[in-house]
């Protein structure tokens, strides 16, 4: 038995989507394909993360059966049994106030933070037709790619879906290919002062101390 459903709300599905995939570009700015590209996979995780947050409940259905026989007193269709972790893993009280659920909204805001320093740094070396190594590029070579996945994860802490989560590895695997690609380009264009900052600066791990070199 449960009371009145917390999902079919569709606009609010539209409202957050918008509302992230927005907040997204404002940030990025995308000019190249290979912007629109990281950008759209981030929409797309974005899209189905709220469809299942607000609308329709796929991995609340598909797992009924097991979660009517386990927790047989918890309405799985209210919003706050929705964060399936939270009761899984036997947290108590409120959800928005549990340890993951904080974790997601520090990682998802200091996601947010890095995506935006990135790209202001990669944008800058774009107009001018420069080497990127200043800011978060002098800590590792692909900082915006490790925002969306920052922002991506720290959603997945507190509302993971069936959807969500087959997506996540897809979305890193386009990523890494995404990077290799730019830095393959990269090469082309810059050729031994990209490989001197390869040398010097790791993929995707930043390092916590650095000099920050200008860009060249």
């Amino acid at each position: 038995m449960h009371g009145e459903s917390a999902y079919g709300l569709w606009l609010l599905v539209i409202l957050n989507s918008a509302i992230f995939i927005l907040f997204a570009f404002s940030f990025v700015k995308p000019q190249t394909k290979t912007d629109w590209r990281s950008l759209g996979a981030f929409s797309a995780f974005i899209v189905a993360l709220f469809t299942e947050m607000y609308g329709f409940p796929l991995t609340i259905y598909f797992l009924s059966g097991w979660l009517a026989e386990k927790y047989p007193s918890v309405d799985f269709l209210s919003h706050e049994n929705g964060h399936l972790l939270h009761t899984l893993l036997g947290f108590e009280g409120n959800p928005h106030f549990d340890p993951l659920h904080l974790a997601s909204n520090v990682l998802i805001v200091l996601g947010f933070f890095l995506l935006a320093s990135a790209w202001n740094v990669l944008h800058k070396a774009q107009q001018t037709r420069s080497l990127a190594t200043a800011g978060w590029y002098a800590r590792c070579r692909h900082p915006q790619y490790v925002a969306f996945m920052m922002i991506m994860f720290g959603f997945l802490l507190q509302w993971p879906t069936i959807p969500t989560v087959i997506m996540f590895p897809i979305l890193v695997i386009v990523y890494v290919r995404l990077a290799k690609r730019e830095e393959k380009m990269a090469l082309e264009e810059f050729g031994e002062a990209y490989r001197a900052y390869m040398r010097r600066t790791p993929a995707w791990i930043p390092k916590v101390n650095t000099g920050e070199p200008e860009t060249i």
